[in-house]
């Protein structure tokens, strides 16, 4: 089904071979090498996928699309997203393209597209390609005989050209360490394990099968408890989870309590600024990092930039201000110096190093911050387009702000999908911030039935 915006927040999502047709996944993949190649040679596209059972099909018919307009085809398989944008430039390539659904379910699946810099393409570049798609139009001869584009298999030199680069990142190796990895039968199955242990770790592996059937499945980034379960099991391990495509991870101290991304971030942002490596001492992240996570940062001296939810908004305030550091609560986590888009697998190498370095267990290091209760309620509305001019709401939000005290925050949102309006506060005290949701909830309700 070809829809009338295809792209989302993080490139075209839907379930595969009903949303996500062959039929699109060719049009999208002869409207990309175009729009990448721009008029010049025919040009490289790299394509890496997860272990989705859909994967294989899609990836096969975008490849079509792409040596119908006579680019050539580096496949590299069964690899994590982080790892294509990488490959991207190391690999001279004019765009990538990584088939998955990275944290969704099973079912699903997706095309996200890097442009040669190794970013995820831009708005402009999004559209170009929306306009070809409808048409299945093509700008130019269609190629044939020797002129059609090649396919080369190039999994092998692009998981180790990856696992060479995301090493040398490491201040200092893991010798020592005790880690449970959890790759959520997704695209960090093997070279997850892999890269760890070649780093000097001791390593266990849950989810490591190529099981695009379970991808996600209970497991994973998206559901941390499997993980804590292998960690509280032995001693002296901590774990990290990745999600099915491996450009988030959530990680889990020794104790078993689970660190979100707005620990992980803490942590890491308290490391590079003593390290002098944070620049303007400023990092970025989203509305829905925790109010702790920014008390934490100021007591640091480090500058907190928010952004709308998604890795695509943190991405262009680093860009726009020229910083190098900046992540979601999620678990995204974006080093511009180490790589152009969220990587779990660098996250989780440079977490471990910091644990290496200072021998403080990650139970010591996540109280940099220390997070304030949350209490989130959805609100089943009328009609959600009017929130931003309910003028009763915002007075009371900002009666309950002041409150507060600097204590604590309030958010009010709109589901981007559903008929909801999401309050959501935080405070000192999970009663006070379950008594002030549940007023402005009340009010919500009240304003926009």
């Amino acid at each position: 089904m070809i829809m009338n915006k295809l792209f989302g927040t993080d490139g075209i999502r839907g379930v595969a071979n009903k949303d996500l047709t062959p039929e699109l996944a060719m049009a999208v993949g002869r409207a990309a090498a175009v729009v990448a190649v721009n008029g010049g040679e025919p040009g490289r596209v790299v394509i890496g996928r997860d272990t989705r059972l859909s994967g294989e099909m899609l990836e096969r018919a975008f490849m079509a699309g792409v040596m119908s307009t006579g680019a050539e085809v580096l496949r590299l398989g069964i690899i994590p997203t982080p790892a294509v944008a990488y490959l991207t430039r190391k690999l001279g390539a004019d765009a990538g393209c990584v088939i998955s659904a990275s944290h969704n379910p099973v079912d699903d699946n997706g095309i996200k597209l890097f442009n040669r810099s190794g970013f995820k393409f831009t708005e402009e570049e999004e559209e170009a390609v929306e306009k070809l798609v409808p048409s299945g139009a093509y700008a130019g001869e269609h190629p044939s005989g020797a002129d059609v584009g090649e396919l080369s298999d190039a999994g092998e030199q692009g998981r180790r050209l990856y696992a060479e680069h995301a090493l040398k990142v490491l201040p200092v190796d893991l010798t020592g360490l005790k880690i449970a990895l959890d790759a959520a039968y997704g695209a960090a199955y093997q070279m997850g394990g892999d890269i760890f242990r070649k780093a000097g770790a001791e390593v266990i592996t849950i989810g490591d099968e190529p099981r695009g059937d379970l991808i996600n499945v209970d497991c994973g980034s998206t559901n941390p408890l499997c993980i804590r379960d292998e960690v509280v099991a032995r001693e002296g391990f901590f774990g990290l989870a990745f999600d099915g495509d491996a450009d988030r991870v959530i990680a889990v101290d020794e104790d078993g309590n689970i660190l979100d991304g707005d620990y992980i971030m803490a942590i890491l942002a308290k490391y590079i600024k003593e390290k002098g490596s944070l620049k303007a001492d400023t990092l970025v992240s989203t509305v829905m990092a925790n109010c702790g996570f920014d008390l934490g940062m100021e007591e640091l001296g480090i500058n907190v930039i928010k952004t709308d939810v998604g890795d695509r908004f943190v991405l262009k305030e680093l860009l726009d201000q020229d910083l190098n550091f900046g992540g979601e609560q999620s678990g995204h986590v974006i080093f511009l110096d180490h790589n152009t888009t969220g990587d779990g697998i660098i996250t989780g190498l440079m977490l471990a190093a910091i644990k290496a370095e200072t021998g403080r267990p990650l139970s010591e290091l996540k109280n940099v911050m220390s997070k304030l209760p949350q209490v989130l309620l959805n609100v089943r509305v009328a009609d959600k387009r009017k929130l931003g001019e309910a003028v009763a709401i915002w007075s009371e939000v900002e009666k309950s702000e002041l409150s507060l005290g600097g204590r604590g925050r309030v958010l009010i949102r709109t589901s981007g999908t559903e008929p909801l309006v999401r309050v959501m506060v935080e405070a000192d005290t999970e009663g006070a911030a379950g008594r002030i949701a549940g007023h402005l909830a009340a009010i919500v309700e009240k304003e926009l039935s």
